[in-house]
């Protein structure tokens, strides 16, 4: 495909890239450690850049730890709808909350939090598992005027996924950045993933389908 060139109107939003979810983390994501060189050189194209940050309560109610008799990764019914239990992790204040310390995005210009309602889950950045209590990140895009999403991070199958699809959902073009992810790769989470993308909309790119920028485009950001 024909290289992208990024504008003022793009945002780059980098999806959880914390300890816990690369090596040694409570919810390491197979070769989750391996994004961030790629995501670190990216955000040099992006003048605007959002992170997340999963910001999990003690005893939140998606750890399996938090239910009887039941284990990561099985599956139970929330008020909300399916809910997939996870180890412990991100919990507010440890280290595996902490983002990746290689992470070098110096220009990041929000941190947004989620998962912190200790009665529900939060893959999106734009919406809780609930399907309808917002993050307020659209209200922030909109405000800003960014029209196109590209996101990256961890993971692939499940926050970028929720992500990507909201953005859509919302009004934004999203483009999700594939060699710049990784999945948990539960069954079936990768190919409903790349079905859910084609159905909706999502585009999938490489970050070399990025057009590298000029030194000049972020001088005045202190960024060259």
């Amino acid at each position: 495909m024909e290289k992208m060139a990024i504008s003022d109107k793009d945002t780059l939003l980098v999806i959880d890239v914390q300890r816990d979810f690369c090596a040694a983390g409570a919810l390491a994501i197979p070769d989750g450690d391996a994004v961030v060189p790629i995501v670190n050189q990216l955000a040099q194209h992006f003048r605007h850049v959002i992170l997340t940050q999963d910001w999990h309560t003690p005893g939140h109610h998606s750890f399996a730890a938090s239910h009887v008799h039941r284990h990561p990764y099985e599956t139970i019914q929330a008020p909300y709808g399916e809910q997939t239990l996870w180890p412990d992790h991100c919990v507010q204040g440890t280290p595996g909350a902490d983002f990746h310390p290689d992470l070098d995005i110096p220009h990041a210009e929000l941190i947004l939090r989620k998962g912190f309602r200790p009665n529900i889950d939060s893959y999106s950045a734009f919406l809780e598992n609930d399907k309808t209590t917002p993050t307020g990140l659209a209200g922030y895009l909109r405000e800003r005027g960014f029209q196109r999403i590209f996101l990256v991070g961890l993971a692939y199958d499940y926050c970028v996924r929720f992500s990507a699809v909201d953005a859509v959902r919302a009004g934004f073009s999203a483009f999700v950045i594939e060699d710049a992810c990784r999945a948990v790769g539960l069954p079936g989470s990768v190919e409903a993933t790349g079905q859910e993308f084609a159905e909706l909309g999502v585009k999938r790119i490489q970050a070399t389908d990025i057009q590298p920028c000029l030194e000049s485009n972020f001088s005045s950001a202190g960024l060259s």
